[in-house]
């Protein structure tokens, strides 16, 4: 064997050696697994999208529902004493393939409705307000706190691909759905309903704020009545991760032009998801 392919086999060797260690037991951090699998993604032996996956994957663990959710204000919701006629229009207008059903309450979730057993009542003429109740599917109720990893679970054991999400008072703070937690691992799953504007920027109150880092500046600017520069970015992430002067890691901040810019979700080339806080003059 030449002195080359020695020391190439010594090199193949010690790789598997490191990423033996770093998979038998217990590691001593998740960030020593990332370090391991980057210098894999260097070698090319993970290629970037499997990277990305993986890190996604790894971050979930770590992700609240809060920092996923969709606020309640911009949930569309039924109620279980309104006629069809009363909201068979938004139903149809909003695209959306499951609705909260309220009651009496406004924090009184009764069930989901699910559009497929809604449409084939409608088609036969059955539909009615009586009836509505009857073809509700239970509700899953889980607090903001809620780890992303522990929802997937259950959303897979349950078969459910929705979730209501309440606060520490037992209120509607807005609902999570499968799609918003793989997304977390895949990036943003877009699909010919997904519109633009509101779904860039989600309000969460006390100037807090979910923000998507593919939000245009011109989108961000209108939204918070700035006048940010579109002239090197065309994406707030872009100029956030301009602020930063390197790809920052979930969890790192970084403040300009009046607000707290923190990274939620972020992998080995790009930044994803961003909160960020309004800041008292």
């Amino acid at each position: 064997m030449s002195e080359d392919n020695s020391r190439s086999s010594q090199g193949n060797t010690s790789w598997l050696d490191k990423i033996s260690k770093a998979f038998s037991g217990d590691p001593e951090s998740s960030a020593d697994i990332t370090e391991i699998l980057r210098a894999a993604e260097k070698r090319d032996i993970i290629d970037p999208d499997s990277m990305s996956i993986i890190e996604g994957a790894m971050q979930m663990v770590d992700m609240q529902v809060r920092e996923v959710m969709i606020p309640r204000s911009q949930m569309t919701t039924v109620k279980a004493s309104q006629e069809p006629e009363e909201y068979i229009d938004e139903i149809i207008e909003s695209a959306h393939s499951r609705f909260p059903v309220l009651g009496e309450s406004v924090d009184e979730v009764v069930g989901i409705l699910l559009a497929k057993d809604l449409l084939p009542m409608a088609l036969k003429g059955e539909l009615k307000q009586s009836a509505l109740t009857d073809i509700l599917r239970p509700a899953i109720i889980v607090p903001e706190s809620k780890r992303l990893n522990q929802l997937l679970k259950e959303f897979k054991a349950t078969r459910n691909h929705m979730a209501i999400v309440v606060d520490e008072y037992g209120g509607i703070a807005g609902l999570v759905t499968i799609e918003d937690v793989l997304e977390q691992i895949v990036g943003e799953i877009e699909d010919e309903h997904d519109f633009d504007e509101e779904a860039f920027i989600k309000e969460r109150g006390a100037g807090e704020y979910i923000i998507k880092s593919i939000t245009p500046i011109e989108d961000f600017n209108e939204f918070f009545k700035l006048t940010l520069s579109e002239e090197h970015f065309d994406t707030i992430g872009g100029l956030v991760l301009q602020q930063f002067g390197h790809l920052p890691r979930r969890g790192e901040s970084v403040e300009f032009s009046g607000f707290k810019f923190t990274v939620l979700n972020a992998d080995n080339r790009t930044i994803r998801l961003l909160q960020a806080n309004k800041m008292t003059p």
